[in-house]
């Protein structure tokens, strides 16, 4: 039945320092060293269910790999674009090439400030200074508050009546982006987004579930690393389904024309169900492009991206995991303007029937119908 939240907890307790908010049975681990990263979760206390997918070995290892450190957690604060005229992972110049990329150490390897800390909410902030592939350098600071939410903020944030007796656990972080230079961002300068990454648990039964809003004149990404066949990716004008068992490489990305501000996972085999809701304004706005590429329109990105991971060329296999992403929209700040995301992860665990019922009132998705891929 998968992996214990005790168990996790007494693991990063060894090589992080740890924050632990808790309201009941209901737990969430963060730590101030990977950027105020939530690492995992429960529902069902110290022995319930562990949400986050982890990298035991490179956590335990204590070292830091060269162009990025995946150590895993379910809510990650992470900046873009990564690719392109006006990215931050690669330098002016460079052909954006695997040697040249490196994600910016504030995000990656840097511990952040904890400014207070309680059973409910966790804040945290730092300062730095990115430049970008068009050597822009931008000037920024950033502020992140996780918070638990109890059963009736929880039923305030999905606007639904839960079932009774559903373990649920949910959490927000609420992420800011602040222009702390003496200019305003713009199309010429570059603009930041910040980028909220969720890893979770794979299993062979676990489907990406991506509701869609109908735009005839969009299309959903799945070029990253190749396009993905319909053995593991269906699209159809109101929802998108993708495969999340880790056993192959492959990556979607939704425009801001078909987003709807919520997507989730459905994992039969573990009976969980995951939902994500974030912050979105549904007027058009410019999105980072994270296509590592020279692009035509560097601010035609994502918005809800999902990841799966496999094996690479070279047979290894990071995880496995697979990831919900949420990118707010370019941020055209002026000086001491700001920037706010907001992005929530919920996880139930039960029978089929209650999370049927969640599921079609939060997703639009009759589970019984999710694609046996």
């Amino acid at each position: 039945m998968g992996k214990k939240y005790i168990d996790d907890k007494h693991f990063l307790e060894q090589y992080l320092r740890v924050i632990e908010l808790q309201n009941g049975d209901r737990k969430v681990l963060l730590t101030p060293d990977y950027q105020g990263r939530v690492m995992t979760s429960t529902a069902d206390g110290d022995q319930g269910y562990s949400y986050g997918w982890l990298n035991y070995q490179l956590i335990e290892s204590g070292r830091f790999l060269p162009h990025c450190n995946n150590f895993g957690g379910e809510d990650r604060f992470w900046l873009g674009p990564e690719g392109g005229q006006f990215s931050i992972f690669f330098p002016q110049g460079s052909d954006f090439g695997f040697e040249d990329w490196q994600a910016p150490a504030v995000i990656d390897t840097q511990a952040w400030e904890t400014v207070s800390a309680s059973a409910e909410k966790a804040i945290f902030f730092k300062e730095t200074l990115l430049k970008n592939y068009a050597d822009t350098e931008l000037k920024c600071r950033l502020d992140r508050e996780v918070s638990l939410l109890d059963e009736q903020s929880l039923q305030a944030e999905l606007g639904i009546q839960l079932p009774e007796d559903l373990p649920s656990v949910a959490f927000r972080s609420v992420n800011k982006l602040t222009n702390a230079g003496d200019f305003s961002w713009n199309r010429q300068t570059g603009m930041l987004s910040v980028w909220i990454l969720g890893q979770f648990i794979t299993s062979d039964r676990n489907t990406i579930i991506i509701t869609l809003k109908p735009c005839a004149a969009a299309r959903i990404n799945d070029s990253y690393f190749g396009k993905i066949g319909d053995d593991r990716l269906r699209i159809s004008d109101h929802v998108l389904y993708f495969k999340g068992d880790g056993g192959k490489r492959g990556k979607i990305g939704t425009p801001p024309e078909m987003t709807v501000p919520v997507c989730g996972a459905y994992d039969a085999e573990n009976g969980t169900l995951t939902i994500v809701k974030f912050s979105f304004d549904p007027s058009p706005r410019d999105y980072v492009n994270s296509m590592w590429e020279h692009q035509q329109e560097p601010f035609k990105g994502d918005v809800i991206n999902s990841y799966n991971d496999g094996p690479l060329e070279d047979g290894s296999l990071m995880g496995p995991f697979y990831e919900i992403e949420s990118s707010s929209a370019a941020s055209a700040l002026a000086p001491g303007e700001t920037l706010t995301h907001t992005h929530t992860t919920v996880h139930f665990k039960g029978a089929f029937d209650p999370l049927n019922t969640l599921s079609k009132a939060l997703l639009g998705v009759d589970l019984s119908e999710v694609p046996a891929f």
